[in-house]
């Protein structure tokens, strides 16, 4: 069985080696073939394999497909395999099928491009390189795709290479993503000196016999949290995320909401029994998973840039998602990683399809009143919008109900508080998103104003279909009823039994206690919604005159805490003087070449020297032979034995 699960994880390959060999020559149909027919039939395979597992006894879910042998050296064997279990089989499906959907978008925001083959072609490896991470059999296999996403991260967001920003971003991303994968490599390092293999299963194995707590253990989990960190965009590695809202929206919505940036999520996930050897890295991981998610949702209070408000939104949802590793919480940390790309996808394309008509405006004081030109943007964008703020019967409201309810059980009062807040500032800053946006006066440019319209179909379409997904994906995560969690009873058993932790931090809370929870969580979220509608909506000025009294207040979160400018100080300047100061104007210039220069002058002038003993007249030749004759007949005579 399974022995196919490969198949799914290439045919995006293929598809971009097509357009990159071929894609410049191609009739753009091909191009949109090869593209969205690869990424497509590996969505079915995922599909297929998918029903495959669920076929399997629960605890018997597991499908292994070893393709070779690939790595042989002295102690080190590491095969090429790909393992499907529920944990993997919900993320392939989450890649497969919302970067489909994107795909097919793409078509519609890209058409004008003149070299879409090329973005496509990137977009096609990016397919590869996750499924590579996801469904990668070792931690090898895992760090070939962890690698392979940060590249195509950097090839997508400068895209538009032209424009400085778009470069910069890139770069940004690139560098700061190196600084997490220094640890991760470090991880993978410490796990076979001390395992001796790189499999889950034997690694997991093995770490069984190390004591809780230990020194080894703790070493390993807090340096793969630290490449999550970089990935997944935490505190303090996540200015890059913001920055990365320069690539073109599909890029936004596929990479930095949907899939990539949770991939430190998985991985802190696929590694459970590790990390809950370790209660210190599982207190790190919460504590700043929780910090994260208030931190940057208090900078998306007053951001004007519609990208860059869902881009700090990712930032706050992509904390939730560690806390809830952090207490245990792994299966509603999977359940929020499903629905946040239904819902995040469809409001970074419904931004795109905003973008898309106004002409690439993306300040939202520009705009307004957009709703009555954009109908099925604006309805698709509310739907993602209640389903992010964790309104009832949408889907956000059930992934962050549990992640809340089960930070409340486990004791972690504080959190579950800080938590809280940070949800009803996202009910607030979502809401003053769609209000500015589509609601109110029109404050769009009448040359703009003119030519607004709807966006096609072929874009339209995946914003419908996400909308319905993140209506009624959250079902599967029903609470209270017996039996009706589909998605803990499937995804429970991968956790289970994990070293004295429980898999799921669910509770010890009673019905009642639930229910009062999950009353009060949407009471926050309403609060949020009507304060973002009385200042937005109904009393505008208020917010103004707010503004201007807290104006130091305003100014700080602006401008992000100054964050930036922090790092650009304490890190950037000091390397870049000490680069040029130091490594180039010493080191390089100096040492190096003084050295290689200096070897070249000094074999310069010693062939001067020796070429006055090659002066070409035959009488000099002569000479220096009586010469040499006369030395070594006065060395035997007088001086030899």
């Amino acid at each position: 069985m399974g022995g196919y699960i490969w198949l799914i994880v290439v045919l995006p390959l293929v598809g971009a080696v097509v357009n990159g060999l071929l894609g410049e020559r191609l009739p753009k149909p091909l191009v949109y073939f090869a593209a969205l027919g690869s990424t497509g039939l590996s969505f079915i395979l995922a599909v297929v394999a998918f029903m495959e597992l669920v076929s399997l006894p629960p605890a018997s879910r597991v499908m292994v497909n070893n393709v070779y042998d690939w790595i042989t050296a002295g102690n080190l064997n590491v095969e090429a395999s790909f393992l499907l279990d529920p944990l993997s089989g919900l993320w392939m499906l989450v890649v497969t099928g919302v970067g489909f959907v994107i795909h097919l978008y793409s078509v519609g925001y890209m058409s004008h491009d003149k070299t879409y083959w090329k973005f496509f072609t990137y977009l096609n490896l990016f397919m590869f390189s996750m499924l590579m991470l996801v469904m990668g059999g070792n931690y090898l296999l895992m760090f070939i795709g962890w690698e392979g996403v940060g590249l195509c991260s950097y090839l997508l967001i400068g895209y538009d290479y032209h424009r400085n920003a778009a470069a910069v971003a890139g770069k940004k991303a690139f560098v700061m993503n190196r600084i997490g994968d220094f640890g991760f490599i470090l991880a993978i390092m410490l796990i076979f000196v001390n395992f001796g293999t790189v499999d889950y299963h034997s690694v997991f194995s093995h770490a069984e016999k190390l004591p809780v707590g230990g020194m080894t253990v703790t070493a390993i989990t807090l340096l793969l949290f630290l490449g999550a960190t970089g990935k997944s965009a935490q505190i303090p590695l996540f200015t890059w995320l913001p920055d990365a809202m320069e690539g073109p929206t599909p890029v936004s919505a596929l990479i930095h909401a949907a899939t990539m940036v949770t991939a430190g999520v998985y991985m802190v996930c696929r590694s459970a029994p590790l990390f809950n050897m370790a209660p210190t890295a599982m207190t790190t991981v919460a504590v700043i998973g929780c910090a994260t998610a208030l931190f940057a949702a208090t900078i998306g209070l007053f951001q004007k840039d519609i990208k860059r408000v869902l881009a700090y939104s990712t930032v706050s949802q992509l904390g939730y998602m560690f806390m809830a590793c952090g207490v245990g919480a792994y299966v509603a940390a999977a359940f929020h990683v499903m629905t946040h790309a239904f819902f995040k996808a469809c409001l970074f394309l419904g931004s795109g399809s905003v973008i898309h008509a106004m002409g690439g405006e993306q300040n939202m004081e520009k705009m307004g009143a957009l709703k009555k030109h954009m109908p099925q943007t604006y309805w698709t964008f509310l739907i993602s919008t209640l389903a992010i703020a964790g309104i009832f019967p949408f889907a956000g409201f059930f992934s962050k109900d549990e992640i809340l309810a089960d930070t409340f059980g486990s004791g972690h009062l504080v959190l579950w508080g800080v938590a809280a807040v940070a949800a009803g500032l996202t009910a607030f800053y979502m809401f003053r998103l769609v209000f500015l946006t589509f609601h109110g006066e029109s404050r769009v440019d009448h040359e703009v104003e003119h030519h607004l319209h709807e966006s096609p179909f072929i874009m339209t379409l995946p914003l419908i279909i996400l909308a319905f997904l993140a209506t009624v994906g959250g079902f599967l995560g029903m609470p209270l009823l017996e039996g009706a969690n589909v998605l803990h009873n499937f995804l429970g058993p991968v956790f289970a039994g994990a070293h004295g932790a429980s898999a799921h931090a669910e509770a010890a809370h009673n019905v009642g206690e639930e229910v009062g929870l999950m009353v009060f969580s949407l009471a926050v979220a309403i609060v949020g919604i009507f304060v973002a509608h009385h200042f937005f909506i109904k009393d505008k000025p208020a917010a103004e005159r707010i503004q201007k009294k807290y104006s130091g207040i305003h100014g700080l979160i602006y401008n992000k805490y100054y964050v930036d400018e922090i790092y650009d100080f304490l890190f950037t300047r000091p390397i870049v003087v000490f680069s040029r100061e130091v490594l180039h104007k010493v080191v390089d210039v100096q040492i190096i070449d003084g050295f290689v220069n200096g070897t070249g002058s000094f074999f310069a002038g010693l062939s001067r020297f020796a070429k006055r003993f090659q002066s070409g007249f035959v009488r000099d030749y002569a000479f220096t032979m009586v010469l040499a004759f006369v030395l070594i007949a006065g060395y035997y005579l007088f001086g030899g034995k």
